[in-house]
């Protein structure tokens, strides 16, 4: 009796017929064939997948949080990384609004001062620049002088009135320095009450940076103030006035953007991080001109070592290059790899 004879039965008597195993059947027929033609090639294999509940690939992997997931996914090769600067250090705690006022500063030069400055340059002639800048340099002589004597170096402070005695009558008013020439061979020597405040015990305290102005610190920024004052308020007219004051403070800082053109630019093209090394400079500096204020000749004279000038350049006031004060070797604060400002 034939298999559809029995299933046919099977059927009319109501009992359902077995499963019928058609891979087995199939693999017997496969083996009958490969006796009867031995020459035939094997047959692969058939592989019938099983039916059943597989779970989806994305509900197998394990849970990882937002934070692995994110470190996990490879960022795009024009993705903009932004590395923030971290804990602003003790002696810049308003870092971050310093930065900003630093970066207006820098893009206003670019757009306006600089070209300003260069085009004064071009126009005006170095010897009418340089008598302007003697004659407004010869002004702060009486503020050096009254500092001098605040800080008990009598010796400079009558070599300073001396100086400005000098310019101003055979220098015509200090259009010339004929003070730092012989037989005079009076030098420059830059002071204030900034550095009296500093010779005195006084902290710098905090760093800022400020249109205008530049680097500064707290007590810089307090002595400068009182400098500005005192000329005006003891001489009155015309250095009290507004139509005297604008034009040579224009004068003053487009001179000063001259003089610092060269500085500024290794900054920008040079240094890794220009705030941070704007910064370092200029608090390097004023440290140790007021060291240097208080050391004794006798002790200046037995110290042994190179000596160098340390420069500052700013778009604020420069300070006046014959005015430095040699000191030894700058050790700068250098910004670390990852663009991070270095800690203190």
């Amino acid at each position: 009796m034939s298999p559809a004879t029995v299933a046919a039965l099977l059927f009319l008597s109501g009992v359902a017929p077995p499963p019928t195993d058609l891979a087995s059947e199939s693999q017997t027929e496969t083996e009958l064939q490969r006796v009867d033609d031995p020459s035939a090639p094997p047959e692969p294999p058939i592989v019938v997948p099983a039916l059943g509940n597989t779970p989806h690939p994305s509900l197998a992997a394990p849970a990882t949080s937002d934070d692995e997931t994110m470190a996990e996914m490879p960022s795009a090769p024009h993705d903009i990384v932004v590395t923030a600067r971290g804990d602003a250090p003790p002696g810049d705690p308003f870092q971050a609004v310093n930065i900003a006022s630093y970066r207006a500063v820098q893009s206003i030069d670019a757009a306006l001062v600089a070209p300003v400055a260069m085009g004064y340059q071009g126009i005006v002639p170095e010897p009418v620049r340089d008598g302007l800048g003697n004659a407004l340099r010869n002004l702060s002589e009486p503020v050096n002088f009254l500092n001098f004597l605040l800080q008990f170096k009598i010796g400079k402070a009558a070599e300073t009135l001396g100086r400005f005695a000098v310019n101003t009558t055979f220098g015509v008013g200090g259009l010339f320095d004929v003070a730092k020439t012989m037989p005079f061979n009076l030098p420059y020597r830059r002071n204030g009450f900034a550095n009296t405040l500093g010779f005195y015990g006084v902290e710098p305290g905090p760093y800022f940076y400020l249109p205008l102005i530049g680097s500064t610190t707290l007590r810089d920024l307090a002595g400068n103030s009182i400098d500005l004052l005192v000329v005006p308020t003891a001489v009155g007219a015309p250095f009290d006035r507004t139509a005297y004051a604008v034009p040579t403070t224009v004068v003053r800082q487009l001179n000063d953007r001259i003089e610092g053109d060269a500085q500024i630019q290794r900054l920008q093209q040079e240094s890794l991080d220009p705030y941070v090394e704007t910064r370092t400079l200029y608090l390097e500096l004023r440290k140790r001109e007021i060291d240097a204020l208080k050391v004794r000749r006798s002790d200046r004279n037995g110290e042994a070592g190179p000596q160098t000038e340390i420069t500052v350049s700013q778009t604020g006031p420069l300070s006046d290059p014959e005015g430095l004060i040699s000191v030894g070797p700058l050790e700068l604060e250098t910004p670390t790899s990852d663009g991070l400002p270095p800690r203190p």
